[in-house]
């Protein structure tokens, strides 16, 4: 009988374990049994720590967060829109860590207090430039919901990076839509340089935002 000793099962282990997992199964692979299997436990073991699969994506989605955040500081000579591009742009790069990352984010909720640090000094940020609370407030919500919403649909295609799924063929693509000349041109703008892509369509929210609100 082996005599090493497991490390103690609590939440931030099980959230680590379903992390790495992720990456090999996807979500729709991600069960509770797969869990536990690679943890040498049995599935019931993990009901004390959560109650159903939301829960374990909640505090996925906590971890995700928290290591996104480690290490990293916020300069407090950013203007707004200096710090709306840095904060998307390390969200981005975050959820592309984890295959389905986009997907485990959105609409979780975080499982502690660890976002409110960046959170006030986003808001803080915001509102000395000139925005409202309110008007703060959207402007940090959009910039999010664009950024979680792009990077699901990239996920869509490129579930990791070098990854692609099949059919998204570009070339294929274009000959199947030859009668929709348009539509067809348009693949390449749809489904390649998602880098390229991704910062246009950031500039043009923040530009956006900036118009709407009267902030400069």
């Amino acid at each position: 009988m082996s005599t090493e000793r497991r490390a103690p099962l609590d939440r931030r282990r099980v959230a680590d374990t379903a992390l790495r997992l992720l990456n090999e199964v996807g979500l729709d692979g991600l069960t509770l049994r797969a869990i536990a299997r690679e943890l040498d436990v049995k599935a019931p073991a993990l009901y004390w720590h959560f109650k159903d699969k939301q829960a374990l994506l909640d505090e996925m989605a906590t971890e995700m967060y928290r290591r996104m955040v480690a290490g990293a500081s916020l300069d407090p000579g950013d203007t707004w829109r200096e710090r709306l591009l840095k904060v998307n742009r390390g969200l981005r790069a975050a959820l592309l860590d984890y295959r389905d990352g986009a997907k485990v984010f959105s609409g979780s909720r975080f499982t502690g207090i660890e976002h409110a640090g960046q959170m006030e000094d986003n808001l803080r940020l915001l509102t000395a430039a000139g925005f409202t609370l309110a008007q703060a407030v959207r402007a940090l919500t959009t910039a999010y919901l664009y950024t979680l919403g792009f990077v699901t649909e990239e996920q869509g295609v490129q579930p990791l990076p070098g990854e692609r799924r099949e059919g998204y063929d570009v070339n294929e693509r274009a000959r199947l839509m030859a009668d929709f000349p348009l539509s067809a041109q348009a693949g390449a703008e749809i489904f390649e340089d998602y880098d390229g892509h991704f910062e246009e369509g950031l500039a043009l929210v923040i530009v956006g935002i900036g118009a709407r609100y009267g902030v400069s």
